[in-house]
């Protein structure tokens, strides 16, 4: 599934934030100006916050999308992970996105779950 650029962005700048193991990269991505949830830890409020939950985490991560959609300043993005680029997916995810001042979209919910190992 192909998604609009600005939406395609923010998994992209996921990915990359998450393979360097930046925190800072991540909370960026992230809403400041109310409760978030990050995938790492319980809500919080603030960058900063989510920058705490994503400390020392990060390693090999593929997302794709596979279904989408943005209203009035919201939006969200399923699809399916996988932490090397040949396997399949791994487990699945979904983020929910504000439009921030600025425009770009930042994520206020990010939840995702592996699929059982055989």
């Amino acid at each position: 599934m192909t998604l609009p650029p600005e939406l395609a962005r923010v998994l992209t700048d996921y990915e990359n934030a998450w393979r360097a193991r930046d925190a800072s990269a991540m909370a960026k991505l992230f809403a400041d100006d109310r409760v978030v949830v990050p995938n790492a830890c319980a809500p919080v409020q603030g960058r900063a916050k989510v920058q705490e939950c994503y400390a020392g985490a990060g390693g090999a991560l593929f997302l794709r999308a596979t279904g989408y959609a943005a209203e009035a300043g919201q939006a969200y993005i399923i699809g399916g992970f996988r932490f090397t680029e040949p396997d399949g997916d791994a487990g699945k995810f979904v983020l929910t996105l504000v439009k921030g001042a600025d425009a770009r979209w930042l994520i206020v919910a990010d939840m995702d779950r592996p699929y059982p190992r055989r």
